[in-house]
């Protein structure tokens, strides 16, 4: 998924941080139990337990309604089959439908805020901090769900730890449902492990490795590209391969410098002589042949490319469970390849479990029906029966299990019309239901490794308020796509000229501006929280 920038500081603790990333840990023993002993009979239309009533109490289910249901991403070919499956059950049991909406992956930053500020009704909406939960929650975009909880999801409020409710607090109040299982979605390099092992070249661990791995497969298979890339994640995964840049996945925004170990002196790397040395080194990349020429001009995305065939590595964009999922695909549709993965993390020493406002459902003040929609939410994540088929789709049309205990996918990913996790619903994944396919042991094999060198994730719990900086901030996101991303395509010669020009260009529109308001926010929020 496409991160955006983060919005308006919550006043988290380096303890609570700490204590976060403590009762994540506790919390990956369930997963790896539920990944090797999930319930045999996993069906929502066949589990042996009797349907649940309904455990809400204190709300009005005598009127029917519709709940609209807003996911991020692409619609699943059989989603109106899961749909009515669900509705069955949310009928007799809240006496409610749901319609589940998604808004395709193209633009859907412009579309999610036209969803939060036409007034149009919706009932639940996906959040994560890439989609600037903070900033519309202080905006008031979202219900408080404080007083909701109790009242229409008491099991739910009893099932996310108190921890995590605090975490997502905005002015101390509950604005989305997080969810808890435990994952790293920092990324990676995935590349083609079979024409590694083919070409006898190095692991692409490093970035010197990489470009031999790039070279390798340019001067062995001259009609596939070597890299797939066509929204220049190349520029943000460079900085994750050679630096300790204080986030694990995406960037620090406005070109600036950020580091772990040192998080208060912040700099800017835009026009520095790295800057320069980095843009050097991807025009050598696009003179190379190592990627596409006008890459910005490509409708397809570098993973669709990649999962295609038609390149043999993909920077950023794959993390470890997407990764996961992309094995399981490729493995249905090409079985003779191989995939390979290299998490960031390892390159630079640490690794950071997501916050939990990372995945997150709420209630925007649209809704007409808050209660019934937290009813509905607290059914997703709690009663296996929704959960199930919500992810996983139909036993037995979708998926089916393997050695008692395995996701195992029918079909394959193109004549399958729910692959695993279908919905895009990473906010209400339930570690005592989830199933996995065999393969997937290689990812929790890697978060294994990760919990090794895992610091508190101090990143994701900031936010960012640009109301001050709004007219600056718009016009310096058009120079970077004038100027700066045809130096980041390898397009420009004079790439020395070129960042000049840039810089020029970006300083007029109010880097400096923004650049100072939001270093200040930053170090406020180091102080607010305790870190150092």
């Amino acid at each position: 998924m496409r991160k955006g920038n983060k919005l308006l500081t919550i006043g988290t603790s380096l303890l609570l941080t700490a204590s976060l990333f403590a009762g994540c840990s506790s919390n990956s023993t369930n997963t790896k139990e539920a990944s090797s002993e999930p319930t045999k009979n996993s069906n929502s239309n066949t589990s042996t337990s009797a349907p649940e009533t309904s455990e809400v109490t204190g709300i009005d289910t005598s009127k029917k309604v519709e709940l609209q249901f807003y996911m991020l991403g692409d619609a699943p070919k059989d989603l109106k089959i899961i749909e009515d499956e669900v509705n069955k059950m949310a009928l007799e049991e809240l006496n409610a439908t749901v319609k589940f909406n998604f808004t395709t992956w193209t633009d859907w930053d412009q579309k999610y805020k036209l969803l939060l500020s036409s007034g149009q009704p919706i009932d639940l909406i996906f959040t994560a901090e890439w989609t600037n939960y903070q900033s519309y929650a202080m905006k008031g975009a979202f219900l408080p769900l404080d007083d909701l909880l109790p009242k229409a999801a008491p099991k739910l409020q009893a099932y996310v730890p108190q921890d995590f409710w605090e975490a997502v607090k905005v002015n101390k109040k509950i604005y989305t449902v997080p969810a808890i299982w435990k994952e790293y979605v920092n990324d990676g390099i995935a590349y083609r492990e079979d024409l590694r092992k083919k070409y006898n070249l190095p692991k692409p661990e490093s970035l010197e490795t990489l470009e031999q791995y790039l070279e390798g497969i340019r001067k062995n298979e001259p009609d596939m590209l070597p890299l797939a890339d066509t929204e220049v994640s190349h520029t943000d995964s460079v900085r994750q391969m050679t630096t300790k840049t204080v986030n694990t996945n995406d960037k620090v925004p406005y070109g600036l410098n950020i580091m772990y170990d040192t998080p208060r002196e912040v700099t800017s790397y835009w026009g520095s002589p790295q800057h320069l040395e980095d843009l050097k080194m991807f025009r050598s990349w696009q003179e190379k042949g190592f990627f596409m020429k006008n890459m910005l001009n490509i409708k397809d995305s570098g993973t669709d490319i990649f999962a295609a065939g038609k390149a043999a590595a993909i920077l950023g964009g794959e993390n470890p469970n997407r990764f996961g999922d992309a094995v399981v695909k490729v493995k249905s549709l090409h079985p003779d390849w191989e995939l390979g993965y290299s998490p960031y993390p390892n390159m630079k020493g640490f690794s950071s479990p997501v916050h939990p406002i990372h995945n997150g459902f709420a209630i925007p003040r649209s809704s007409k029906n808050p209660e019934r929609a937290l009813a509905f939410y607290e059914k997703l994540v709690t009663d296996k029966r929704y959960n199930v088929l919500t992810q996983y789709g139909i036993e037995g049309k979708n998926f089916e299990i393997e050695d008692g205990k395995y996701y195992k996918m029918l079909g394959d990913a193109q004549s399958n019309g729910f692959t695993r996790e279908g919905m895009n619903g990473w906010a209400w994944r339930n570690p005592e239901f989830m199933l996995f396919d065999k393969s997937y042991q290689a990812v929790l094999d890697m978060f294994d490794e990760m919990d090794k060198i895992a610091k508190p994730n101090i990143f994701q719990g900031f936010g960012e308020d640009w109301t001050s900086y709004q007219a600056e901030k718009a016009a310096l996101l058009q120079v970077e796509k004038q100027y700066l991303y045809p130096l980041n395509d390898g397009m420009v010669k004079d790439v020395e000229g070129g960042l000049k020009l840039f810089m020029e260009k970006a300083k007029k529109a109010g880097l400096d501006k923004i650049q100072a308001e939001y270093t200040k926010q930053w170090i406020k929020y180091l102080d607010d929280s305790n870190i150092q």
